[in-house]
């Protein structure tokens, strides 16, 4: 069987989209995946994928359109139901087109697809939203299931370049401002890293917002100490690289964005701030993950609900994720 998938969304739904890829695999498929452009430096790393095809908004796409046109798979799965995949998925003419039932709304999209999979969003974790789309070819939802990434071997190499030893990571840029934490909270987690003798890496995306979020952070250790470890900044020149520093990392502690779903699919160590969003539908399930929400701050979430309100990230204290770090970092000893 060969098999079609459009993800076109973020790095997070990429990278969530994993089980659902390795379930294809398990059924025996050829997997030809499209995505879109800022998340194609990460495809070497998604692993039970035979081919990539990438969209691009600003460059050439003759190599994706004439690759679709040669309409050679049996089955088309579409994880993004956009208007543009829409159209992908009817010009590949797959003879079984498949998206969620919320497609049906626009009538562009209603007329590309052949079945439609009732999966509401707001009720699942979207790992396990995303391996719904699976049911008509027989795949049975397993709960259990956590995305998965393996880096190439040159990945690593490439990282050690940029960062090498026991380091804590630290990452608090994403691409929503609302999303973000006190810049002055992440200074005094940064202090207290240092304090206890550990090398802080900070990181950020290629967003000049968040590159000057970041340099603001990191400013207030400019003036290194000689008594105690370096702050380290790096903006990585891709996601691939951003991925080997995750993998590397001894603890991630980041908000809510793509590098929740990284340190969750290499089961490192993490902390993950949400705000605003509901971190049922996101957070990292593996056991040594740590979720922090500001709807309820004074603790970790342990009770993960769809109905859960979000709050404004200037809700979270500093010494709740101080706790949550301390204690990750005595389990890691």
């Amino acid at each position: 069987m060969k098999v079609l998938v459009f993800q076109m969304k973020r790095i997070g739904d990429l990278v969530l989209t994993t089980p659902a890829l390795a379930a294809l695999k398990q059924l025996g498929a050829r997997v030809t995946l499209v995505v879109d452009a800022p998340c194609g430096s990460l495809c070497p790393a998604i692993p039970n994928v035979d081919e990539v095809l990438v969209y691009s908004k600003k460059g050439s796409n003759r190599v994706l359109w004439r690759r679709l046109r040669e309409r050679d798979w049996d089955v088309c799965l579409d994880y993004t139901a956009s208007d543009r995949s829409a159209l992908m998925a009817w010009f590949s003419r797959t003879p079984r087109r498949i998206t969620f039932a919320w497609a049906r709304k626009r009538l562009l999209r209603r007329l590309a697809y052949h079945e439609f999979v009732e999966s509401p969003l707001r009720l699942a974790h979207t790992c396990d939203h995303y391996l719904d789309l699976l049911h008509p070819l027989g795949v049975v939802r397993d709960e259990a299931t956590a995305p998965s990434l393996v880096l190439p071997d040159d990945a690593g190499k490439n990282a050690s370049e940029l960062v090498t030893g026991d380091y804590i990571l630290i990452h608090p840029g994403t691409a929503r401002v609302e999303k973000y934490w006190l810049t002055s909270r992440w200074m005094e987690v940064i202090a207290r890293l240092r304090k206890l003798g550990l090398v802080v890496v900070v990181t950020s995306g290629p967003d000049a917002f968040e590159r000057a979020h970041v340099a603001e952070i990191v400013s207030e250790f400019a003036q290194q100490s000689v008594n105690q470890p370096p702050v380290i900044s790096i903006a990585p020149p891709d996601l691939l690289a951003l991925a080997a520093v995750v993998e590397g990392a001894r603890l991630v502690v980041s908000c809510d964005t793509a590098v929740v779903h990284l340190a969750a699919a290499f089961r490192r160590p993490q902390v993950a701030l949400f705000g605003p969003t509901n971190p049922f539908h996101w957070r990292p399930r593996h056991e040594r993950a740590i979720v922090i929400s500001a709807a309820q701050p004074e603790s970790p979430l342990t009770n993960f609900t769809p109905k859960m309100k979000g709050a404004p990230m200037g809700d979270i204290p500093v010494a709740t994720v101080l706790k949550a770090i301390e204690s990750l970092l005595t389990e890691s000893k």
